[in-house]
């Protein structure tokens, strides 16, 4: 039959006697007789009813089946209900109690091609016992018999245009509760169809995507023995294999949310290899990035690991001094007092007889440049004991605590090595006042400081010297009676200072016959002995430039002004107008310092070259060094700043003053706020009392009369210096036009210019567009004869100089 036909594969036939002896051990004696072999379709034909079930059975699928003709098709009923009353029938009694393979959900739920038609050579557990629910025929009260369904389905089969013959057919098969075949034979197109077929047809879907609702064929199950379940998972499995063995599809049918249809695309050969390949360039691309990134990664953990914990780790090391006190000069009363730490390293009884001790810590104080590094050195060699140096910048790194360990290193070193000498410069970059708001990290390193200067007692023979610039910065705990409690001011040096300085340094290099280093030592007031040491070697420099065989006192001169003033802008280019604009301003603060009537200032030299900041320049040098200010010193200074703003003024007019003037007048304001705010030398009922330190603490009546008087001084000093200039309008006029030709005068130099007294030994600067610096000439040179005109022609201008600005009347 169709049904029987369409899942019995053509080529499996198996000796009925081995089959039953491999799933029935035990029975082998009964079966003994029956050797013969029987072609499945054959005896699918003389099976009780249930014949799909039989054939959907591996039990009839064995693998010892051999193809035959059909023969002896009465015997096999006979023998299946032989085999079912005797020990077959109990034997899958016993299955069903002990093993429970029973179980119509595993048929029901596995697919077809896995459960239905197993692997041969092997039988699943399941197959004894529902070979023999197989083997049970349909009981007579109201079932389907086998014959029947013969019998209609060959009647359907001889008449494939005949709607009624399929319809018959049909509608027994949907009693027998065997949907599938319905479907089958309905979408297979070789039979009739009619309304009546369509319902069949319908009714049959409904069934097989899962309306388990339909009563067809119950009487039929019962009396065959089989659930509603195990009849229907029978039915669904001859859907499988017509829909490919996809039990999903069968039972729920195709696009179903518990069978979704899966859709492959099949793509081109090239498609395919394209997207390999750009996987592969995109794969590559990303592990090349990070590649880098992990490199640059692992290069920066490097890099901090070497300069953080690689510095951290270092050993302190002693160094070896040959510094003396011979080497230090402008600070004599420094040296005094640091000579005791010097007889305490030596001799320690010396001090502890009497009972007295040395200080633990001494703080050097002083500006910048003054000798304070220098001095601990030359301690640590007069004592010839180790000497431990470390700057306060070196303590503390990005990591936290390594400052407090470098601190406990530099000391346990230090201990281990007395008598020696520590030595922190720039003690304020790490003992600098503490604040409640600073994390815990930042204060670690003072703390650790603190405590290792209070570990140390008189027998340590240790000595820790400090030095810094802003000793205001420090903490209070750290400059106490006990730690730093002795402080060494280190100023700059005075007059005699300066002069052994400059002896000391010009040892050093070649002098010529003839050089007044005590004239250079007193026109450097103010001047540390840093700036004083680069005046020398700056000197050497310039003399080597100019292929000099000595240092002469030009170069010296010239190397102080490069310090005082600035060095030079010798590729600036400035105008004619402006050139005179700027010597005009520059005249007006050298008369103004000179002939003020308060007190004249000590004039040093004037200038018109830019140097560094400003266009030009005039300096001012005391011939001694002055420590204290009075009031027409304030004034004069007052006077010389206003004599720029005031000289342009009375030359070109109220409009024409320039910008020029702003440091000028920011100077001046400076004075007089000092003079009235701090030093008490305002008048207008100003009480004797420091406005400045509480400035922003005054009533605004007290304010607005400290603004007025220090209004009414730089009013009188600019009206004091307008008349003066006017008066002086012709040495005026002579001084800009001599700053024009020679560019840069000195004092006396200024003072035979104002006189109408001619500079015989200089030479006149070339006009052009650019001002040029003249070169220091060597004694070696000749100079040739000058020819006004010519030169003038050659610098590409007039020899004559432009007529200055007529002078305006008495009124102005």
């Amino acid at each position: 039959m169709a049904f029987q036909n369409a899942l019995l594969p053509p080529d499996r036939t198996s000796t009925l006697p081995d089959l039953l002896r491999n799933e029935l051990p035990g029975r082998n004696s009964t079966l003994s007789s029956y050797q013969k072999t029987y072609d499945i379709r054959s005896t699918m034909a003389t099976m009780p009813s249930f014949a799909l079930a039989a054939a959907a059975n591996p039990f009839v699928r064995h693998a010892t089946f051999r193809p035959a003709s059909q023969q002896m098709s009465g015997v096999m009923p006979r023998l299946f209900s032989t085999i079912a009353a005797g020990g077959i029938q109990r034997g899958a009694a016993r299955l069903h109690a002990t093993s429970g393979l029973y179980n119509p959900a595993i048929l029901h739920s596995a697919p077809a091609k896995s459960s239905f038609r197993i692997p041969l050579g092997r039988s699943v557990g399941l197959t004894p016992y529902v070979g023999l629910l197989q083997y049970r025929g349909f009981s007579s009260n109201g079932g389907i018999s086998r014959n029947m369904l013969a019998n209609l389905e060959a009647a359907a089969n001889r008449n494939p245009s005949s709607p009624t013959a399929q319809n018959a057919f049909y509608q027994v098969l949907l009693k027998a509760n065997m949907p599938a075949i319905v479907v089958e034979r309905y979408q297979s197109g070789r039979y009739a169809k009619n309304q009546a077929v369509e319902e069949a047809y319908a009714r049959a879907l409904s069934l097989l995507t899962g309306n388990q609702n339909v009563d067809v064929g119950a009487n039929g199950a019962h009396s065959s023995g089989l659930s509603q379940g195990q009849i229907q998972a029978i039915s669904q499995a001859v859907a499988a294999n017509a829909h490919g063995g996809n039990i999903a599809i069968s039972a729920k049918g195709a696009g179903a949310k518990d069978g979704p249809i899966h859709v492959v695309v099949d793509e081109s050969l090239g498609t395919t290899i394209f997207k390999w390949v750009r996987f592969f360039l995109v794969f590559g691309f990303v592990c090349y990035l990070s590649l880098i990134v992990v490199s640059m990664v692992v290069e920066s953990f490097n890099t901090l690991k070497r300069t953080g914990t690689a510095r951290a780790d270092a050993e302190v090391k002693a160094e070896a001094q040959k510094a003396r006190f011979a080497d230090v000069h402008g600070c004599d009363e420094a040296k005094e007092e640091l000579q005791e730490i010097v007889e305490f390293l030596k001799n320690p009884d010396k001090f502890s007889t009497l009972g007295g001790k040395l200080p633990k810590g001494v703080l050097l104080v002083g500006p910048p440049g003054t000798g304070k590094t220098l001095l601990a050195r030359a301690v640590a060699g007069e004592a010839g004991v180790p000497f431990f140096y470390m700057s306060g910048s070196e303590f503390d790194e990005i990591y936290v605590g390594v400052g407090a360990k470098r601190v406990r290193d530099l000391f346990a070193a230090a201990r281990a090595k007395s008598p020696a000498i520590i030595f922190i410069d720039e003690l304020d970059a790490i003992g600098g006042k503490r604040n409640t708001r600073d994390a815990t990290y930042v204060k670690q390193t003072l703390n650790q400081l603190l405590t290792e200067l209070d570990g140390f007692d008189q027998s340590s023979q240790v000595i820790i010297l400090a030095a810094t610039n802003f000793p205001k910065l420090l903490d209070k705990a750290l400059t106490r009676p006990g730690r730093f409690d002795r402080h060494v001011a280190v100023d700059l040096p005075d007059v005699r200072g300066r002069l052994a300085i400059l002896k000391h340094h010009a040892q050093k290099i070649k002098m010529s016959e003839g050089i007044n280093l005590q004239e250079l030592a007193q026109g450097t007031s103010g001047l540390s002995g840093a700036e004083l040491e680069n005046i020398v070697n700056s000197a050497a420099i310039n003399a080597s430039k100019n292929k000099s065989m000595f240092v002469t006192m030009r170069d010296l001169i010239w190397a102080k002004d490069k310090v005082i003033m600035g060095a030079e802008k010798k590729t600036m280019v400035i105008s004619e107008k402006e050139k005179l604009m700027t010597a005009y301003h520059e005249a007006g603060h050298a008369l103004a310092a000179l002939y003020t009537t308060a007190q004249p200032m000590p004039l040093y030299k004037v200038t018109i070259l830019p140097r560094g900041m400003s266009l030009g320049h005039t300096a001012f040098l005391p011939e001694m060094d002055k420590y204290s200010w009075s009031s027409s010193d304030y004034t004069a200074r007052i006077d010389c700043s206003m004599g720029g703003k005031v000289a342009e003024e009375i030359v070109y007019g109220h409009d024409m003053v320039t910008s020029g003037v702003s440091a000028d007048l920011n100077n001046a304001t400076d004075l007089a706020f000092q003079m009235v705010a701090s030093f008490g030398m305002g008048g207008g009922g100003l009480a004797p009392m420091d406005f400045g330190s509480r400035y922003n603490m005054l009533s605004p009546a007290t304010k607005e009369q400290v603004e007025k008087e220090v209004q009414k001084l730089l009013t009188v000093s600019y009206d004091r210096t307008r008349e003066l200039l006017r008066l002086k309008r012709k040495e005026l006029d002579l001084l800009a036009q001599a700053l024009v030709d020679y560019e840069t005068l000195d004092k006396e130099e200024v003072l035979k210019v104002i006189k109408g007294q001619k500079l015989t030994d200089r030479l006149k600067m070339p006009r052009s567009g650019q001002m040029t610096v003249p070169r220091p000439l060597s004694p070696l040179e000749s100079l040739p004869p000058i020819a006004g005109g010519q030169q003038g022609q050659d610098a590409g201008g007039s020899t004559e100089p432009p007529p200055p600005p007529p002078a305006p009347p008495a009124g102005v």
